[in-house]
């Protein structure tokens, strides 16, 4: 990169980051609190509330590919704001929606490109530009462990809501706190990118691309990511109906979804501060491997509230574990300028593993009236992401100068 500019201080860098995230991941976690409201109300079945929810991920994971290619071009600051007021119109148009097409177009489609705009990847990139490599995967786990505590935070916060006030007004208000971004967001001005014009970078955007690509290692990260997605996802947007199913009160759900985000701030973090030490992949396969044996424990022991609050516990110390060593890796490998985008790309094999994740849950469960075969599915998964992560190179590529270029 040519910036020349003196970065952003590192805590004003976290402070603003981490409550971007702990707003938007925070509000996203809740989501499964709304299925059976919605699905009752509106007289649809679970297939058509996971498939928005599916679509959300999708859309995400497509749209953080270029909110990444913009933030590392313009800034993060203009993005923020974008995903900011698009995740209010996208909560306020759930909440009126009256057919299931209008619901995946507000749920899935306008969420999803707000939460492409407000977590991690562009989040990230402000991150790795100001942050010095001997912190950098420190500062991410800090940034992990926010989105972690939004959980902790907005869940029993949401499902207050939908109880005391219904599922349409708990997401109106929603919508109204999501612009809360807005403001935050102006501490992510980063005097470089307050012009109209692109920084301008050692590699182009078709080259960072190339080489990451042709790289194994950028491919197995994206591998193990896709697992990520499909195990955190479907947990986390079908469990609250699992339980229910099974005759657990709806607490108990809310409790479960609460915990495990009270839990992964203390697994994003050591995950961050882990990844100063050890080697990334060891991290990763060890998180993945220690998912299915986890998952495989809950569904043999009985299922009592103490159990589903030990399982959320242990599972919430793995949950988004994997971020800060996954994008630690891919700021050691291939550097900062185009960090952003990269992290996009690798998001977005998270979040085809996130769409598989929920529609697969909502998809079987409605046709075999059970989520049996997912939870195998999860387990599998868990123990080829371990052994995918193992091969990884983490070294810095070394390149020819090039050509500057956009």
């Amino acid at each position: 990169m040519t910036i020349s500019t003196k970065p952003l201080s590192m805590t004003q860098v976290l402070v603003c980051g981490a409550a971007i995230v702990t707003l938007s991941m925070g509000i996203r976690h809740g989501f499964g609190l709304w299925l059976q409201p919605i699905t009752q109300s509106q007289g649809w079945n679970r297939e058509t509330f996971a498939f928005a929810i599916a679509i959300q991920n999708l859309a995400w994971g497509v749209s953080g590919i270029f909110a990444g290619m913009l933030a590392d071009r313009y800034g993060a600051f203009r993005v923020v704001v974008v995903g900011a007021c698009l995740y209010a119109l996208g909560l306020i148009g759930m909440a009126s929606a009256t057919t299931p097409l209008v619901f995946t177009v507000t749920a899935g489609v306008l969420i999803g490109m707000a939460q492409a705009g407000t977590t991690y990847a562009v989040i990230y990139g402000v991150i790795g530009r100001n942050v010095s490599a001997d912190k950098r995967s420190w500062a991410m786990g800090v940034a992990a462990a926010a989105g972690s505590f939004g959980q902790f935070l907005m869940v029993p916060t949401e499902g207050f809501l939908i109880s005391n006030l219904g599922w349409q007004e708990a997401l109106m208000i929603l919508g109204l706190a999501s612009l809360m971004m807005i403001p935050l967001a102006w501490g992510l001005r980063e005097p470089g990118f307050t012009g109209s014009t692109a920084v301008r970078r050692e590699q182009t955007i078709l080259q960072a691309l190339t080489e990451a690509f042709k790289y194994p290692s950028f491919q197995l990260l994206m591998a193990g990511y896709f697992v990520c997605g499909f195990q955190v996802v479907f947990i986390g947007v079908h469990m609250p109906s699992y339980l229910r199913d099974k005759g657990l009160s709806p607490q108990v759900a809310g409790y479960a979804l609460a915990l495990i985000g009270l839990f992964n701030v203390f697994g994003t973090y050591a995950a961050g501060v882990l990844g100063q030490r050890l080697q990334k992949k060891s991290i990763l396969a060890f998180i993945y491997l220690a998912r299915a044996v986890v998952i495989s424990v809950f569904l043999l022991a009985p299922l009592t509230p103490v159990s589903v609050y030990i399982f959320s516990s242990v599972m919430g110390l793995l949950w988004l574990s994997t971020v800060p060593p996954t994008n630690a890796a891919v700021a050691q490998i291939f550097g900062v300028a185009h960090l952003s985008m990269l992290s996009g790309f690798v998001f977005f094999s998270h979040q085809i593993g996130s769409f598989m994740g929920v529609w697969l849950g909502g998809y079987l469960y409605d046709r075999t009236g059970s989520y049996d075969v997912v939870w195998y599915i999860a387990i599998a998964l868990g123990v080829l992401a371990a052994l995918v992560n193992l091969p990884i190179k983490e070294k810095a590529i070394i390149r020819r100068p090039l050509a500057q270029g956009a």
